[in-house]
């Protein structure tokens, strides 16, 4: 069969020549889409690099790959559209077209978006000395790219013929299953509110809640990231802050530590009394304590007479390091004095028959 003939047989309304020039056509715009893409990735790019000035690296990266994925559908539908087609996969096609490039426009925005909260928006929160901005920054980022890829959604469909009308509808009908459904992720939404609200910390406190001891890392909007002494990273549902107690580590005017000093029973009134002296002259002393302390002779234990003190670390010092001072400090001054600690002991009287 001649090649001529070939080309002129008709399948579904298009020759094989004319189906042969569409999927050329479209070949020819993939091919120049991954063309473009290296020209930006290796040219564009490292001539932007030399540039003083971010702007443009910025540009680039932001309208790189939206902009070459909607030419390159332009491109595709260009070869499509040489065809001959019946009404209804016409209307098919152009439905599809106007949602790939509102969708394509959609994608450039939200990186626009996203951009200009990490490049002006996050850098201005870091300045200023308030942390409620870091905790409101990622609410915003998350809540304004929701919005930004909900809006253009609702214009790409609608563009694309469908009765968006409609559809918000028939989900306000399916609304109350949903609510049921999703009860837990709404009352975690109001739970982050009540975070937002209330303000019972902040990015960075540590804090001890549901049995978690660590350093706030996040607060999003369905739950909080917590990093624990462990240096573990622990996820808490937001709902928990509304239903637990929280209890806020950085929040303390003081650390209170509370010692209990087992004395042995042949220890002497006057050796008590030095006792206690040599812990009120500790803790005036020792550096990073409160100047107020609680000592006295508390009680008269199974094996020791109990001197209990009471001390006060001051907010920001080492806790562990200020509490080893003070105990050596005990143990050095208790060991010169020749005052005795006591341990569990026991003495049996028997008595002949």
């Amino acid at each position: 069969m001649p090649v001529s003939d070939f080309l002129d047989k008709t399948y579904y309304s298009n020759t094989v020549l004319e189906w042969a020039t569409a999927l050329g056509i479209m070949l020819g715009a993939l091919i120049a889409g991954k063309i473009l893409y290296w020209i930006c990735s290796s040219v564009i790019k490292k001539l932007t690099a030399k540039t003083r000035s971010n702007l443009d690296d910025l540009i680039v990266d932001l309208a790189e790959e939206p902009i070459i994925v909607g030419l390159t559908f332009v491109g595709v539908m260009i070869g499509i559209g040489t065809l001959e087609l019946s009404e209804g996969a016409e209307s098919w096609i152009s439905g599809l077209r106007q949602f790939v490039i509102m969708m394509s426009i959609t994608w450039l925005v939200a990186r626009l978006v996203e951009a200009v909260f990490s490049e002006l928006i996050a850098p201005m929160a870091d300045k200023t000395e308030t942390d409620l901005d870091d905790q409101l920054l990622p609410l915003v980022r998350k809540g304004t790219k929701v919005f930004v890829w909900s809006l253009g959604t609702i214009v790409a469909l609608n563009n694309a013929g469908y009765d968006v009308g409609a559809l918000i509808a028939g989900l306000g009908i399916g609304g109350l299953a949903l609510a049921m459904a999703a009860k837990d992720t709404v009352s975690n939404i109001f739970g982050g509110f009540t975070v937002f609200t209330d303000r019972p910390f902040t990015v960075g406190d540590r804090v001890k809640v549901s049995g978690y001891d660590g350093s706030i890392m996040e607060v999003g909007i369905r739950s909080t990231r917590l990093k624990t002494l462990e240096g573990r990273v622990v996820t808490i549902p937001n709902a928990t802050f509304s239903d637990t107690a929280v209890e806020n580590v950085t929040l303390e005017p003081s650390r209170k530590v509370t010692v209990d000093l087992g004395l042995t029973y042949d220890t002497t009134p006057e050796g008590l009394k030095k006792a206690l002296a040599i812990v009120e002259e500790i803790t005036q002393t020792t550096d990073g304590l409160e100047e107020t302390c609680i000592c006295g002779f508390d009680s008269f234990g199974d094996s020791a007479m109990v001197v209990k003190y009471i001390y006060y670390i001051k907010k920001d010092m080492d806790i562990m390091a200020t509490k080893t001072a003070v105990n050596m400090k005990i143990l050095e001054r208790f060991t010169e004095a020749k005052l005795d600690f006591a341990f569990p002991t026991q003495t049996i009287y028997t008595q002949a028959a």
